[in-house]
């Protein structure tokens, strides 16, 4: 009888890196996501976990905040100084301190402890989507949009403000694109977060209020100092309409 490669063995799998520092866990997540179709490798230290995310070729992280040596944050912090990969940040449960920092510092989303491991999985699989470079999705335009002083690029999942790169996580991305398309409109958070975060929202998730602040930072103002992004008390998001497009 043939034996059958096992899904850590198979080329193709998705490579997926753990950096948490119980061996118990990580096994248990390596033990359910392998049959789900990825290769997972496992670290139980920061600071050789981001030798090895930036030394090879990982399609998601999924970082513990907290961690002998280094702890998550400075892990992600200096992370996101050279790549871009997507991260999900595991938590403790109830401590919405550490979930927004980590968000603010760049991670894709967060899990708190303990956690089922299918929600792990079903977190996986939304991140990955949004990495997912746009081109190779049907529905997705395959022409640049312009607004004002932004131009934005589905194919490439690029950005330039005033012809200059603005680099942005993928959520980030993927908020600016439904933003884009839909300027002078509000978008409710919770819209919001199916869209880029393929969940819903609870009651003290402030996801989406962190990621659309971290994308007003980057982006900066209006040429004509009007904000860009403005909160509407009680409904969601709007993207401004630039002076030189209303009317159109």
């Amino acid at each position: 009888m043939q034996k059958k490669t096992a899904p850590h063995d198979d080329p193709a799998a998705t490579r997926i890196l753990i950096i948490d520092d119980d061996v118990e866990l990580c096994e248990l997540v390596t033990e359910f996501l392998q049959p789900e179709g990825f290769r997972v490798d496992a670290v139980h230290s920061g600071t050789l976990g981001l030798e090895k995310a930036l030394a090879e070729n990982y399609a998601l992280l999924i970082l513990d905040v907290m961690l002998p040596g280094s702890r998550g944050f400075e892990v992600l912090q200096r992370l996101r100084a050279k790549s871009r990969i997507p991260v999900i940040m595991l938590t403790a449960r109830g401590d919405e301190v550490d979930r927004i920092l980590g968000l603010e510092i760049g991670a894709d989303d967060y899990l708190p402890k303990p956690f089922n491991p299918r929600e792990l999985a079903a977190r996986i699989q939304a991140v990955l989507r949004r990495s997912v470079p746009a081109s190779v999705e049907e529905s997705a335009p395959a022409v640049s949009l312009q607004l004002g002083d932004l131009e934005f690029n589905p194919s490439g999942r690029s950005v330039r403000r005033n012809a200059r790169p603005v680099e942005l996580t993928s959520v980030e991305f993927d908020l600016l694109g439904i933003f884009l398309h839909s300027p002078g409109k509000v978008l409710e958070r919770e819209e919001l977060a199916h869209e880029v975060l393929g969940r819903d929202l609870n009651a003290f998730d402030r996801s989406i209020d962190v990621h659309v602040s971290n994308l007003r930072r980057k982006l900066g103002p209006l040429p004509n100092g009007q904000e860009r992004i403005k909160a509407v008390r009680g409904a969601g998001y709007l993207y401004v309409i630039p002076d030189k497009q209303k009317g159109r």
